[in-house]
């Protein structure tokens, strides 16, 4: 059986009992870092034996994964922080099981884009997660401009040293958008900036940045074309929309009933 197994983000008691009590049982833990893994065991009195599973050696460590578990082993497979799979290796091994005909699960966890989009105050009735985006600002553009105009809130990773070109980028193709920066989640210096992408560009120019940001950007304005043209609709006229077509759609299946 493979086990993709959530792990903390920040906060070592955010671990659930289900992940403990799989990572004391199974065979074998593929880590992403296996020095970083081997802390988080030794925290909870676990011995097991590590085999290395990252983005450099992903093929390699996967036919090793896929032969130990054809094998009849037990893996359990463990990121740095957070879910496996989620910007993060574990896809490419899913995939590998399913191909094999391998059972695959998965022990739920923490994962970081979905705490901040809870705190970020923006819509979370519909939203678009995009990762990293390219590293170089040509390309970083043309990724933001994918989603101008989609209507979902989106949300990125970005690392500390990027984040400053990152917020100027998103600013010229989203224009000065609500958003929230998230930082630190679950730690003692957990912090949440919400604003416009002005001011937390502003922001962020004034201090030294140091971990892992998650940005969330609220989406674009929702609109209906009618018969005098483009009418922009707030969230509470589209509920309301929406509901009435929901009460029209029962109505109909009533009268179908008789």
């Amino acid at each position: 059986m493979l086990y993709l197994v959530a792990t903390p983000i920040g906060n070592l008691n955010d671990i659930t009992l289900r992940a403990l009590d799989i990572l004391r049982e199974v065979d074998i833990v593929a880590s992403e870092d296996t020095r970083k893994t081997g802390l988080l065991l030794k925290h909870f009195n676990i011995q097991k034996p590590q085999l290395a599973f990252h983005e450099h050696n992903e093929q390699r460590a996967g036919e090793r994964i896929e032969e130990l578990l054809k094998q009849g082993q037990s893996v359990a497979v463990v990121t740095d922080a957070g879910t496996p799979g989620i910007s993060d290796p574990g896809f490419t091994l899913v995939r590998r099981a399913i191909n094999a005909q391998v059972e695959v699960t998965m022990i739920p966890g923490p994962t970081a884009f979905v705490m901040a989009l809870v705190l970020s105050g923006l819509p979370v009735h519909s939203f678009t997660f995009r990762g990293f985006p390219p590293r170089k600002p040509v390309g970083r553009r043309k990724f933001f401009t994918v989603d101008k105009d989609a209507p979902h809130t989106l949300i990125y990773y970005e690392s500390p040293y990027r984040l400053d070109g990152f917020l100027r980028d998103a600013l010229e193709v989203f224009g000065d958008r609500e958003a929230a920066l998230a930082n630190d989640l679950t730690k003692m210096f957990e912090k949440v900036e919400r604003a416009p992408l002005s001011s937390l560009l502003a922001l962020t120019g004034k201090k030294k940045l140091k971990g892992e940001y998650i940005v969330v950007i609220a989406g674009a304005d929702r609109e209906i074309k009618g018969k005098d043209g483009k009418e922009k609709l707030e969230d509470e006229e589209l509920e309301e929309i929406e509901n009435r077509e929901d009460e029209e759609d029962g109505g109909e299946e009533n009268e179908d009933e008789e």
